[in-house]
């Protein structure tokens, strides 16, 4: 009770403020916080646009350059569409996305080339896996006998116009599990998201009344059905942790957990709407992070918001809540939101100390609704920062590397803002850990470090500094392990 009463109040004050502030933000900006957006290839939603293989290529490179640029560090990329998937699975088909025809492959593989894009820009990556809905009715028919309809028709139940897996039948905890198995021990990815992790909601003519009586064995039906979600989880976990342990997983819950004693979530909560006991996920060490879809403002996100803190501070043991924004309601289409809805969003959340930010979706921040786009690259993410580090599961840092610093091009004869555009050469040798390893290079300004290249995978890198009197600055290269955890300052 404490807690949350002190919370409430730093949210009223954080509130206070946020109302006198203009659009630029307080100029402190967080080494470490998550920057994340979803990227949906559903039906090309975000992308692709077209079917030629070049120009899709082309297209999301330009997507991820400026999504680079405006300091997003994490892409949550839509990998298992709708019973579908954006790379060569021995489980399901293709996704139509990238041809034009469900089930048939590309002439490349879609996720490696993401991975990859992703990675050359320092950010990370984030197979987003679609759980429980299955394709529309039409698509199964494109896809006959490759279409888990016709695979494991005990597993699904049609709902109108569409396929459903059902929570409640035993088998499809591990079948999604083995999907998220396969991703994991094919790809190199850095995270697993999951959504949709939920029972349909009321819109959706799903029925599991066969389903209850025949495995519900006396359980209260809510528990029964907050049981199934969470065995599924757990099956996921389990399975992503026995191939790499490091791969954060992460889940979008419904944006309200649950009513609270004075702000109704008008029948739309996670908990008791739709089965998602996602508080007990972080408990038991299943998620490392939530990020709530809180697609809402005013009355409906900020009383909401401190719940999700409050709860997450006496379970989650440092694991992270990092709230799901909808920029897409910025958009005239919808619901027309101001900027300001969002930037306030924004500076609550550092205010609150959340893990960061989500945005959805990745066409409406390219696109710079409202102006967003512009507002985070000049404004609120004024320098890059790392995700935080899964200090939960491991905090062992890596070794030092020993490295040196060169210049190239120099003339040291001359004062410096003569030399011209010098540019220094970092050289380091190579760790062996048990993760992966990346390194970091900081400037080392004061007390502060200042990052100026990250996730780098070689032993060298160029830097060109902007201003000629940094390059007689102190830099420091420390390795960084698949937790995020970073090597302690070393020496040249």
């Amino acid at each position: 009770m404490l807690r949350r009463t002190l919370l409430l109040l730093l949210l009223t004050a954080t509130l206070s403020a946020a109302a006198q502030w203009p659009l630029s933000p307080r100029r402190e900006t967080p080494e470490r916080e998550v920057r994340a957006v979803w990227l949906t290839t559903l039906m090309g939603l975000d992308w692709p646009r077209t079917t030629d293989m070049a120009a899709q290529q082309a297209a999301l490179t330009t997507m991820l350059d400026d999504l680079q640029a405006a300091g997003i560090n994490t892409v949550l990329f839509q990998t298992r569409v709708r019973g579908t998937t954006a790379y060569p699975s021995a489980i399901e088909p293709w996704d139509g996305a990238f041809t034009g025809k469900a089930g048939c492959a590309p002439d490349y593989d879609v996720l490696r080339f993401a991975i990859n894009a992703c990675h050359q820009r320092g950010m990370e990556f984030h197979a987003w896996v679609v759980c429980y809905p299955v394709c529309k009715v039409t698509v199964t028919k494109v896809l006959g006998k490759e279409s888990i309809v016709r695979r494991h028709p005990e597993m699904v139940q049609r709902c109108g116009d569409q396929w459903m897996l059902d929570p409640g039948v035993p088998g499809v905890a591990d079948y999604l599990a083995s999907l998220c198995r396969e991703i994991v021990t094919l790809y190199d990815v850095d995270g697993l998201h999951l959504d949709y992790i939920r029972y349909p909601e009321h819109g959706i003519a799903f029925d599991d009344t066969k389903t209850y009586r025949r495995y519900g064995q006396g359980v209260p039906k809510a528990q029964w059905r907050r049981d199934n979600v969470s065995r599924t989880v757990e099956a996921i976990a389990q399975q992503v942790r026995a191939v790499r342990p490091w791969v954060k997983i992460s889940c979008s819950p419904v944006g309200k957990y649950a009513d609270l004693p004075r702000q109704s979530s008008r029948g739309w909560n996670a908990r008791d709407a739709v089965a998602q006991d996602a508080m007990l996920w972080l408990q038991r060490g299943w998620m490392d992070m939530l990020m709530p879809m809180m697609y809402f403002d005013g009355d409906h996100f900020y009383p909401f918001l401190v719940d999700w803190m409050e709860r997450a501070a006496e379970v989650a043991g440092g694991r992270l809540i990092v709230p799901g924004l909808g920029i897409y309601l910025l958009s005239p289409r919808e619901k027309d939101w101001p900027l300001t809805a969002i930037t306030r969003q924004l500076h609550t959340l550092r205010g609150l100390g959340a893990g960061g930010a989500a945005y959805f979706r990745t066409r409406f921040l390219t696109d710079d609704q409202k102006g967003l786009l512009s507002f985070l690259r000049h404004d609120y993410y004024l320098r890059p920062a790392l995700p935080p580090a899964m200090t939960w599961l491991d905090d062992t840092p890596p070794a030092q590397p020993r490295y040196t610093v060169t210049r190239q091009g120099d003339t040291p004869s001359l004062p410096p803002l003569l030399r011209g555009a010098t540019t220094l050469h970092f050289a380091w040798e190579n760790i062996v850990e048990p993760t992966p390893i990346t390194y970091n290079i900081y400037r080392l300004d004061g007390t502060e470090r200042v990052l100026i290249a990250h996730h780098l995978q070689g032993t060298s890198y160029d830097y060109t500094p902007p201003l000629p009197s940094l390059l007689d600055a102190k830099y420091e290269v420390v390795a960084m392990d698949a937790y995020g955890n970073e090597s302690r300052s070393g020496t040249l």
